[in-house]
């Protein structure tokens, strides 16, 4: 679930992945367990779906509106197009210029963000109970009434192309965008989300205006609604600020899944910079797929458990090669990925490569303890509840769980689905779902000092 944070005047927000998305799952599991978080759900007659978590301590309502209009849906040559559309949504409609919409909010302490994704776009509000007539009324004016004036396209168009250039000097994102590029090809899950500086020149504002009208819409959204409000107080406002969002026939043109690489593909990037940059990986699995926990449990020892990880212990604690070291399947709704981070001198590149290949390898071999399991699954199942906070995390947790198909149920079946993981599973998905002689492997570094022995 790749997401990208909004860059609207008035807002905060992201998606991180498989991590965070589990983190969500459990959070909310407990959260469930312990404090009676009951979901309502319904399907409203214009095709939207209506989530309602109800938490009258304090007078808040957190709204995530998530719409099936991620960078899937555009065309390769206009990459970008889907986060634009997104971004412009707070830059003014047919009623309210950007600064009225910024200066309203912040007037009453409230946000309204929105965010671009590969999947889905989203759009988030945070308000007091007091002034919800007002947020839902900016929420459904920005979603309905989009101006998309050429000014602030240019504008947001020279920002994100600012902001795309000054990345470029981050090495860290250099290699995750040529590992994407390696892994996924020309498939959208393989570009970024802000597109590139030429595919962003080449949007016009009717490319926005088209694209809007070919994908907004209330039959390939839905919303969630956390806080001080009940269901039917949520449906008269949708009700009253939604009823001029009507339902329309979507199409959306799939491409072709990416396939699994057949040799290990080799990107090196020449930079002046003390510590080389390196991710190692493959394709993964989708989100829906069976066997996503059992792939949880596994990678979590392998390298997703911190310092408990078996290449944490290796490579940074025996060999004393990185400070950082993590392994994480990223997964989407198509498909996904796996990969290995690191950042190590220069000149130990090869050593740690080598230490990466040796550990995945022994896990595909012999798979993991009885209590490397055990460890593996109480963290999982307990560590992450703490962090859920806010109503406004349990608002995009539900957009999540709805658009993957999880279930309004999902939140009680989640430790079950962990418990049932088994030593078996462990072993079987590593065999199947790691590769140490078919990757892609990017290196960010000075590659005379670097010299990896795959280049030599």
């Amino acid at each position: 679930m790749r997401h990208k944070k909004s860059c609207s005047l008035f807002t905060v927000h992201c998606s991180l992945f498989f991590i965070l998305f589990t983190g969500y799952c459990l959070l909310f599991t407990a959260s469930s367990a312990h404090a009676g978080i009951e979901i309502k759900r319904e399907a409203l007659s214009n095709g939207l779906t209506l989530m309602v978590v109800e938490r009258h301590n304090v007078p808040v309502v957190n709204v995530a509106l998530g719409i099936k209009a991620g960078s899937m849906a555009e065309p390769a040559e206009k990459a970008g197009l889907a986060n634009l559309t997104a971004e412009l949504l707070t830059e003014g409609t047919k009623k309210r210029t950007a600064g009225e919409i910024s200066e309203t909010m912040e007037f009453v302490g409230a946000s309204l963000d929105t965010s671009g994704g590969d999947d889905f776009v989203t759009a988030t509000l945070s308000v007091l109970k007091k002034d919800l007539d007002l947020g839902f009324d900016m929420l459904s004016d920005i979603i309905i009434n989009p101006s998309f004036l050429p000014d602030e396209l240019n504008k947001k168009r020279t920002r994100i192309k600012g902001g795309l250039k000054s990345r470029e000097e981050d090495p860290n994102f250099v290699a995750e965008r040529e590992f994407k590029n390696a892994v996924f090809g020309s498939y959208p899950y393989g570009r970024l989300i802000e597109g590139s500086a030429e595919t962003l020149d080449r949007i016009t504002q009717q490319d926005l205006i088209d694209f809007y009208s070919a994908y907004y819409a209330p039959n390939n959204a839905m919303i969630s609604i956390v806080g001080d409000i009940t269901m039917e107080e949520a449906k008269t406002l949708l009700k009253k600020y939604f009823s001029g969002w009507n339902k329309k026939e979507i199409k959306i043109t799939m491409s072709a899944k990416p396939g699994p690489l057949k040799e290990t593909k080799i990107i090196t990037v020449d930079k002046d910079i003390t510590q080389a940059n390196i991710i190692l990986g493959h394709l993964g699995i989708s989100r829906d797929h069976p066997d996503y926990y059992s792939v949880l449990v596994m990678n979590y020892i392998l390298g997703g458990g911190g310092f408990t990880s078996r290449l944490m212990q290796n490579v940074r604690e025996e060999k004393g090669l990185v400070y950082d070291i993590h392994s994480f399947f990223d997964a989407d709704k198509e498909t996904g990925s796996f990969q290995v981070g690191l950042q190590t001198k220069n000149e130990s590149a090869d050593t740690a490569i080598d230490e990466v290949l040796k550990e995945i390898k022994l896990m595909r071999d012999s798979g993991a303890s009885d209590a490397e399991i055990a460890d593996a699954k109480s963290f999982l199942k307990g560590s992450f509840p703490m962090k859920i906070e806010t109503g406004r995390r349990i608002a995009n947790f539900l957009i999540a769980v709805e658009f993957y198909g999880l279930g309004m149920d999902y939140v009680s079946k989640y430790p079950a689905y962990i418990n049932n993981v088994t030593k078996e599973d462990v072993l079987r998905v590593a065999k199947k779902y790691l590769d140490p002689e078919k990757f892609a492997l990017v290196v960010v570094a000075n590659q005379k000092k670097a010299s990896v022995k795959f280049f030599k």
